[in-house]
């Protein structure tokens, strides 16, 4: 009978044993789930690498065009998308340019201006944005006879007309017999210069391989001059000798900086002189601005302790959203939400604004 109890109770001790294991199991990975869950959904964004005319997604040229009595050359939303994004047999950041000239068409009258400034601003605000800044170049909206500061009013007028906290960018050109245009943005962004609330300051767009950096030495020594801060894209489509030269221009930001681990000696400038980097994976996995996206340079800079920050670039152009582009980091580099929240840090330390907003962003966001 003893003998008989004993093969009894064994295997009911290891069916308990089993069940308590299995069950303590399943709830960590509920627990897990229910966790990752809960902090997508409270996540909440900055972007300050934004794109207007980059940011015009299918609904919006709806709208944009619907406004200005403009026919969009596409029947279906899926062909539109494929008018307004970029294909996947882009090979350069030269072919991927050509995605603007659609959305541009639709951003050439104060109504279009204005509208779309609105439009992406309470777009990216339902995607958990909780600031930006919204760039764009002045002299690219003349099509119809506005002029650059006609242009600048209008972003103005639809940055009053949205909830979300956004200012501007005015960018500089890359390019040929367009100096006068650049010169005059500058005087403009002079005037209109403000630490908060709308143009906060500038910035150099465009073909960086085709016009280096180099060449826009003057136009940014004389924005040091007038006080006026600014980013400057390089290291994107040239090499670490494009983003030396932002930096000793007096860049506080650099718009990517992708190519700068190529020169171990910029990659401590930055470092050194902390500056923040505006980083876009899904816009520089689609420009090739990096070949091989398993030797992206984001979290190498992040380790070193770069000033790291997470942008879209051009939303509509990439069909992206911040969101995404975290977890696209998430998922591809193991981004742990510690270094989440050390990105979010840099982004409040890197915006153009005033120091009261900051902290009201660190208190938004939990740091």
């Amino acid at each position: 009978m003893e003998a008989l109890n004993k093969e009894q109770i064994k295997p009911n001790d290891a069916q308990f044993y089993a069940i308590f294991v299995l069950f303590g199991l399943l709830l960590a990975l509920a627990i897990r789930l229910l966790s990752m869950l809960f902090s997508r959904k409270m996540k909440k964004f900055i972007d300050l690498h934004l794109h207007l005319d980059g940011a015009i997604t299918v609904d919006i040229a709806k709208k944009l065009a619907a406004i200005q009595k403009i026919e969009l050359p596409a029947k279906t939303d899926e062909e539109l998308e494929e008018c307004l994004s970029v294909q996947p047999d882009c090979t350069s950041l030269s072919d991927f340019l050509k995605r603007f000239n659609l959305p541009l068409s639709l951003l050439q009258t104060k109504e279009g201006l204005s509208e779309a400034v609105r439009l992406v601003s309470d777009n990216i605000q339902s995607h958990g944005v909780v600031y930006a800044e919204i760039r764009f170049a002045p002299q690219l909206h003349k099509q119809k006879g506005m002029t650059q500061e006609k242009a600048i009013l209008a972003a103005l007028d639809g940055l009053r007309k949205t909830t979300l906290k956004v200012n501007l960018i005015l960018c500089f050109m890359r390019g040929d017999g367009n100096m006068a245009e650049n010169d005059e943005t500058l005087e403009l962004a002079r005037k209109y210069l403000v630490k908060d609330g709308g143009v906060v300051a500038l910035d150099l767009a465009g073909a960086e391989a085709q016009f280096e950096t180099s060449n826009y030495r003057d136009i940014f020594a004389k924005a040091k001059e007038y006080g006026i801060p600014f980013t400057i894209h390089a290291g994107e489509a040239d090499g670490p000798k494009s983003v030396r030269d932002a930096i000793e221009f007096g860049a506080k930001r650099i718009g990517h900086g992708t190519r700068a681990y190529q020169d171990p000696s910029v990659v401590e400038l930055i470092k050194s002189r902390g500056i923040f980097l505006e980083m876009c994976p899904t816009s520089n996995k689609q420009t090739f601005a990096v070949e091989d996206m398993s030797t992206y340079p984001f979290m190498d800079y992040l380790h070193n302790d770069i000033k790291v920050t997470l942008n879209t670039d051009d939303m509509g152009i990439e069909r992206t959203t911040l969101p995404k582009e975290f977890e696209y980091m998430e998922n591809k580099f193991g981004l742990t939400y510690s270094e989440e929240k050390t990105i979010l840090k840099n982004s409040i330390e890197a915006a153009f604004t005033t120091d009261n907003v900051k902290q009201q962003l660190k208190r938004s966001l939990g740091l």
